[in-house]
């Protein structure tokens, strides 16, 4: 068995009982209803998850991670990790800095196109779900905690078309059906699910898809003699995308009706710089991803070093290098408007410019040049600032705010909340 597999992601309860997140989703409704929603932040660099890490040993909270295929795969997509190294860079940083709460760590979006390279590689319908299992089953061996399945795009429709919701319930129930024979051939522990997406395209938007596409999810589980894993996070839209930071309490508390009689929550995605992010707990939310917001305050606390660098009349360069390295990526162009597509960097407002070197900055924190660049800038500014440790500071205090406004501080220490300690072993080891 690989090294991941004494991940504290594991649990060392019977099969038959419920994995870590569904208990811990359990528990919520249990008990508090209405006062909690978990924090699940997008390790899109190193300094952001020792951020998140720090973040939740300060407050004594819960910590989820949710990576995506295009930040964590098998050959280590633009952050470098792979599940395994993923979870043993978790597992170590957990132990240097003394987190006694295992953090746990889910995937993303996992399904077909929802990588960049299944679309930009052309992928086939048949290519891209074989892929996706593939991509699964190195999240099962490292020791995930939950998989999000979401089967809502389909790049042989014509463009912004929805997928008929029977598709993305055949395909989300053929990808847990694989991840639930796979982990019973290696005889690994349960793993808790997440299904859904809030995307328009998706066609999860409209209540009457979503209610169809619950029933039928429902329904085929209970075919495949799988109810026992029925997801325990259902995503809804809520109000936040990529253009909006609103959230919408009262569809949230009407999608969370619909769901908790599964024994599920919902979980909003796109949370980044929510306008309100103290009505999530209030109308029940169950989760909330944060991403690209980590990520641009990374890049807003180096802008900081550099002001102090020119100050200094010193110059490391890290400016060019990043622009650079985003530019060379090419990833910027999957963020133009539809009246810029075609048009060169150079072209774009400066505005626009400023915004997708803030936004594509996640995908290049590896590039060497940057890396290289960043080491200099942090030399240059060590008499002031200690640079690693002032980034990850700043990242740290972004997360607090979640945890404060979504009620998790102190919420470890709660009476009932899961001991997790146990779970550090396998099963049967």
């Amino acid at each position: 068995m690989p090294e991941a597999l004494s991940s504290t992601q594991r649990s060392t309860k019977a099969d038959s009982e419920d994995p870590v997140l569904k208990e811990i989703v359990r528990h919520l409704i249990q008990n508090f209803s209405g006062r909690v929603t978990l924090l699940a932040v997008c390790p899109n660099s190193e300094a952001v998850t020792r951020a998140a890490l720090a973040a939740s040993l300060e407050a004594s909270a819960p910590m989820l991670f949710a990576a995506t295929l295009n930040q964590v795969d098998r050959e280590g997509s633009y952050t470098g990790w792979t599940p395994e190294s993923f979870v043993r860079f978790v597992e170590n940083e957990s132990e240097r800095i003394g987190l006694s709460t295992p953090p746990l760590v889910c995937l993303d979006h996992g399904g077909p196109w929802l990588k960049d390279h299944h679309t930009t590689a052309g992928l086939t319908l048949d290519e891209t779900m074989e892929e996706v299992r593939r991509s699964l089953e190195a999240c099962i061996d490292a020791g995930y905690a939950l998989l999000h399945i979401d089967a809502t795009i389909d790049r042989t429709l014509p463009e912004d078309s929805p997928i008929p919701i029977e598709l993305v319930v055949e395909r989300t129930l053929d990808l847990i059906q694989h991840a639930e024979r796979y982990r019973n051939d290696r005889r690994m522990p349960p793993i808790s699910y997440e299904v859904g997406t809030e995307e328009v395209h998706g066609g999860l938007a409209d209540m009457s898809v979503f209610e169809a596409f619950l029933s039928g999810l429902d329904a085929g589980l209970r075919e495949l003699g799988l109810h026992d894993r029925w997801p325990c996070f259902v995503v809804g839209k809520v109000g936040t995308d990529l253009d909006t930071t609103l959230f919408d309490p009262a569809m949230a508390a009407r999608l969370t009706r619909r769901v908790k009689p599964y024994g599920a929550l919902i979980k909003g995605h796109y949370s980044d710089y929510v306008e309100n992010p103290h009505e999530y707990p209030l109308s029940e939310m169950g989760g909330a991803n944060v991403g690209p917001e980590f990520t641009e305050e990374e890049f807003r606390a180096l802008e900081n070093l550099l002001r102090l660098e020119r100050l200094l009349e010193k110059r490391s360069g890290f400016e060019v290098a990043l622009k650079d390295a985003v530019l060379e990526s090419g990833r910027w162009k999957k963020w133009l408007k539809p009246h810029e597509r075609g048009s060169a960097f150079s072209a774009l407002t400066e505005e626009r410019q400023y915004w997708l070197l803030r936004t594509c900055s996640r995908y290049i924190w590896t590039h060497p040049a940057v890396q290289d660049a960043r080491v200099d800038l942090y030399h240059n500014v060590k008499d002031y600032r200690k640079g690693d440790q002032y980034v990850v500071w700043w990242i740290k205090n972004c997360i607090m705010k979640y945890l404060h406004a979504f009620n998790l501080v102190e919420f470890n220490r709660e009476p009932g909340y899961p001991d997790r300690a146990e779970r550090r072993q396998p099963a049967g080891a």
